[in-house]
């Protein structure tokens, strides 16, 4: 077993009852020694396996290609995906309703920041572009284990504004080793990083993220791609706005927001 289940249930059990929408903090996701080697397969910053996304939203690097996965990566991508681990999730945050898995990790697998990298507040996809169904739940696990606070880099989650737009930060959550971080995507929820990392040029903010799907209901979004907002001090500024526009565009060419 890659995971430690007892923690994942008992976690989960607080999964509804903190703002601005429902989510849990899961620590000790993985058993330790898997953990440990996990953060050991994740690649350099400046392998070309990357994706790199370098614009005024978004400094980060991603890698969703199972081929490049070495073999505990893979082998645990896959479980997360598995039907035993999503009946774990949807008994206890979904009351045993259907929900499906993306194997594709559209948008997921490995994430990575380094200094300077940033996350602007952001909407998920709320349909899925391939399969049409509703992106409802995220989990995000850090690997870095030599990470410190004052490195920065804490997962934010804003409030809801009634013109639907981030408001005032709620929550930020650092990104501990081995910690798991489960929320739901379907609540105008907004994420994203609170400012820019800080941490020295040999560390990296390292995760892994899998999200999770259901059948749509009524009132979901056709949105089938990520809506950013801008900080405030980009508000201002009409080129960010262009991007922005540009960036959540279905008709948008990837090489408009990749480097």
């Amino acid at each position: 077993m890659y995971v430690i289940k007892k923690n994942i249930v008992k976690s989960m059990e607080s999964f509804g009852k903190n703002d601005p929408f429902d989510y849990c903090v899961i620590d000790n996701f993985f058993d330790e020694k898997v953990a440990l080697e996990l953060e050991s397969e994740i690649p350099d910053y400046d392998s070309d396996i990357w994706h790199f996304y370098n614009n005024s939203v978004e400094i980060k690097k991603s890698c969703n290609n199972w081929n490049v996965f070495p073999k505990l990566t893979y082998q645990v991508f896959n479980y997360l995906n598995s039907s035993e681990f999503v009946s774990i999730l949807s008994a206890g945050v979904f009351n045993n309703k259907e929900l499906f898995s993306d194997i594709g990790l559209n948008g997921g697998g490995w994430h990575i920041h380094k200094r300077g990298g940033k996350l602007n507040p952001h909407l998920d996809y709320a349909t899925h572009p391939k399969l049409g169904l509703e992106r409802k739940f995220n989990i995000i696990i850090y690997l870095n284990s030599k990470w410190k606070d004052e490195y920065g880099g804490d997962l934010s989650f804003w409030e809801n504004k009634i013109d639907n737009q981030p408001g005032e930060i709620i929550v930020s959550t650092a990104p501990k080793f081995n910690r798991a971080i489960l929320f739901d995507t379907s609540q105008n929820s907004w994420h994203g990083l609170s400012g820019e990392l800080t941490c020295p040029k040999n560390e990296a903010r390292k995760s892994l993220a899998v999200y999770y799907l259901c059948n749509p209901s009524r009132i979901v979004s056709n949105r089938k791609k990520v809506l950013f907002a801008p900080t405030d001090d980009q508000k201002n500024n009409e080129e960010v706005k262009e991007l922005i526009k540009a960036r959540s565009s279905e008709k948008t060419a990837y090489k408009v927001y990749q480097k």
